[in-house]
């Protein structure tokens, strides 16, 4: 996991729950001047991209993936997942939670993984699995990894041609990439679309690897949105796309 800078010892971490249609999750709340030194602001472009933030999109996301097992169009059982932009971490934990084989969660900064992602999954998982109750010495099934989008996937292992792919000697499956991906409130920016989209191309397992996102239709003052990402992925062409909902808000 890469490390732009040391996380203040004084960021102080408060547990709180969320009910999410039935299910009860943790989550951690972090003080964004505490760990960056920055006012509370959503975020800062190139420094800070809003990880401390419990974004909507995060639980309208966990609460679609509920309802697509539930339904029986989604199971994550032995699975291998990824969670883009993770910030808190809610979609990976509830994968986890399925009995996914392994969970990778990424974030822009390093700092937003140590402070609150790393405790959210240890909140979460240590009275279901008290073995990785401490993820970060468990075996690898749980793991994170901190940086931009057009270069992170040199880090993850599970990426088509990649020299650290481990699809072939993980016993879990013989293709490439991962099953499924994960990723709340990412195409907010109009600068990052692209490496977001090339990106998840590398890291989706073909032919029948998933890409489960929630974002609002536009994001004032930053020019992105749901709108002009999928404008992006229907250019390109090489993935289907499909409405699982659809609101005033946003779409999954």
């Amino acid at each position: 996991m890469a490390a732009n800078s040391q996380v203040s010892a004084s960021a102080k971490y408060t547990v709180e729950s969320v009910n999410l249609g039935g299910l009860t999750l943790l989550k951690g709340r972090v003080k964004t001047h505490e760990v960056f030194g920055l006012s509370n602001s959503d975020l800062v472009p190139g420094k800070y991209e809003g990880g401390l933030k419990l974004w909507e999109g995060s639980l309208d996301l966990v609460k679609a993936l509920q309802s697509e097992v539930k339904n029986g169009n989604l199971t994550f059982c032995e699975k291998r997942v990824l969670e883009l932009g993770c910030g808190h971490g809610l979609p990976g934990i509830f994968a986890c939670l399925q009995g996914a084989a392994a969970v990778h969660f990424q974030d822009f900064n390093a700092e937003v993984i140590r402070c609150l992602t790393i405790p959210n999954v240890n909140a979460n998982l240590s009275e279901k699995e008290p073995s990785i109750a401490n993820v970060t010495g468990s075996s690898g099934e749980v793991r994170f990894y901190a940086g931009d989008w057009s270069e992170i996937h040199e880090l993850l292992p599970h990426v088509k041609g990649n020299k650290k792919d481990q699809s072939h000697s993980s016993g879990h499956s013989q293709v490439a990439g991962y099953d499924i991906i994960l990723m709340a409130e990412t195409v907010y920016s109009i600068s990052t679309l692209q490496s977001l989209y090339e990106l998840m191309k590398k890291c989706t397992s073909h032919p029948h690897g998933v890409v489960y996102m929630a974002a609002k239709k536009h994001y004032f003052g930053v020019g992105g949105g749901s709108r002009r990402f999928l404008s992006v992925v229907e250019k390109d062409g090489e993935l289907v796309l499909e409405y699982v909902q659809n609101n005033c808000k946003g779409i999954i």
